[in-house]
């Protein structure tokens, strides 16, 4: 009988609380997963691993099959090497957000503090570069996301004016997309021919064709996001983190919980993350030494602060991570 691969779903849970403006622990809500060829058994259930932390985000796989997350409400990194074991990594990470390694295994995050609007390598410590802080001679807003190429170049989504970056590698920056309503997470396919970036406020995770030089060109809408809401002309799909396998399937965190499509943007199965009244899983990442770890965070409640409490949680798969790089 062949075994199952292992894949943990790692999902922040936060919510606020309000007695005495303090964290309490609640009973967990176990969700239990349909089946998605390929994908997931059915019957999977998730398991709580850890909680307590305050504002996760950028999840990524280590090389020693550890899982490493920013706090942005504290500016670490924290590392998990084993279910309800965690450290500290990385201290001062000036609100470092989104997470990637380039081909140096360098450790690149998007940073975000006042006055560090900008994309630099921040580990190995001691040794922090500064990659691009600036388009055209302005600062960026708030940088998201990033996702590196095998070249080292760096692409990476401003919400707040609506583009998509791309840092050349010993180049310039360019601007690559413009005009989506949120761009948010991004990811390149195991082939690096094509590029997605998700919408927060659209209906449709976005697709490009890459070129030869970094930028970005046949823009289309790749798959519709299950659980869109629409009010008063606005719309939310709860879409943010990005992840892909190695069958170059897509994973997106979205309203109905992880969005899994296929290579051609077929809808396969959604995994049932969150509790009700609860936010939906913001980011995601595969993981472990043998990629068959899918990391994911959701937050609930009063993100950041005092109430908010945050759980760590984990579902078997059968999919296996791209092998070719850690995002």
């Amino acid at each position: 009988m062949r075994s199952k691969a292992k894949v943990i779903l790692v999902v922040g849970l936060l919510y606020g609380i309000a007695a005495a403006g303090q964290a309490q622990n609640t009973p967990a809500m176990e969700k239990v997963a349909t089946e998605i060829p390929g994908v997931i058994a059915a019957g999977s259930k998730v398991q709580i691993l850890k909680d307590g932390f305050k504002g996760t985000e950028g999840p990524i796989g280590f090389p020693d099959g550890s899982l490493v997350f920013t706090e942005n409400a504290t500016s670490e990194l924290i590392k998990i090497g084993a279910p309800g074991q965690s450290s500290v990594f990385l201290k001062d990470t000036k609100e470092a957000n989104g997470l990637a390694f380039d081909a140096m295994d360098r450790l690149l995050a998007v940073q975000r503090a006042p006055g560090f609007a900008r994309i630099a390598v921040i580990y190995p410590q001691g040794k922090e570069t500064v990659i691009t802080d600036k388009f055209e001679g302005k600062p960026f807003d708030r940088p998201n996301d990033l996702a590196v190429d095998k070249k080292g170049g760096v692409y990476f989504t401003d919400p707040d004016p609506k583009v998509v970056y791309y840092a050349a590698p010993g180049g310039k920056t360019m601007k690559v997309a413009a005009y989506i309503n949120r761009p948010n997470g991004l990811i390149l396919s195991p082939d690096e021919r094509t590029l997605y970036v998700n919408d927060s406020s659209g209906e449709y995770l976005l697709a490009f064709d890459v070129q030869p030089d970094g930028s970005l060109r046949n823009r289309r809408n790749f798959a519709r996001y299950v659980g869109v809401t629409k009010s008063n002309n606005e719309i939310a799909s709860g879409a943010d983190g990005l992840a892909v396998d190695s069958q170059g399937r897509v994973y997106t965190t979205s309203n109905g919980g992880v969005d899994v499509f296929s290579p051609q943007g077929e809808h396969l199965g959604t995994i049932p993350v969150g509790i009700p009244g609860g936010r939906n899983p913001q980011n995601l990442a595969f993981g472990g030494r043998d990629k068959k770890t899918l990391y994911g965070i959701v937050f609930y409640g009063g993100w950041g602060t005092p109430s908010a409490r945050n759980q760590i949680v984990g579902i078997p798969t059968i999919a296996q991570g791209y092998m070719g790089r850690a995002k």
